[in-house]
């Protein structure tokens, strides 16, 4: 099943005024239960679930890459895998992706997943986020 990548309002106009650098910033996924709405910013804004079981802080570091060809230029975002241990992780609803670097805006929002309902990972499952590898999370051409 694909479920719509969702971005923040706010990433646009962090893109026009360079606050990603998608090259070199570190990007993270981080899980949530509460709804994200589109007018959130930063990180702070956001709810994340509690950590432990294999869920650290912040969530996890994904893999941004970046290309050209024939003018347009494509960023993407790695997989991200979330494996629950010695206990359950959750419930989550929704995946956020944000980039960790920036000092201001304080860990600036791209975007998220909703999920459609709750889920909560036993001791050993996994959960994988993928992010759209043919389309990026944006095209600039």
């Amino acid at each position: 099943m694909s479920f719509p990548f969702n971005k923040f309002n706010q990433f646009t106009k962090d893109l026009i005024e360079g606050v990603h650098v998608f090259g070199s910033n570190t990007f993270k996924t981080m899980l949530c239960n509460t709804a994200p709405t589109s007018s959130n910013a930063i990180l702070s804004d956001l709810t994340e679930i509690g950590t432990g079981n294999g869920y650290s802080a912040g969530g996890t570091t994904s893999t941004m890459t970046t290309s050209t060809s024939s003018g347009t230029a494509k960023a993407t975002l790695g997989q991200v895998v979330f494996t629950a241990s010695g206990g359950t992780i959750g419930p989550l609803r929704y995946t956020v992706a944000y980039n960790t670097t920036p000092t201001s805006p304080l860990k600036p929002l791209v975007g998220y997943y909703d999920y459609g309902s709750s889920i909560t990972l036993n001791d050993g499952e996994t959960f994988t986020v993928t992010y759209d590898a043919t389309n990026g999370l944006f095209t600039v051409a």
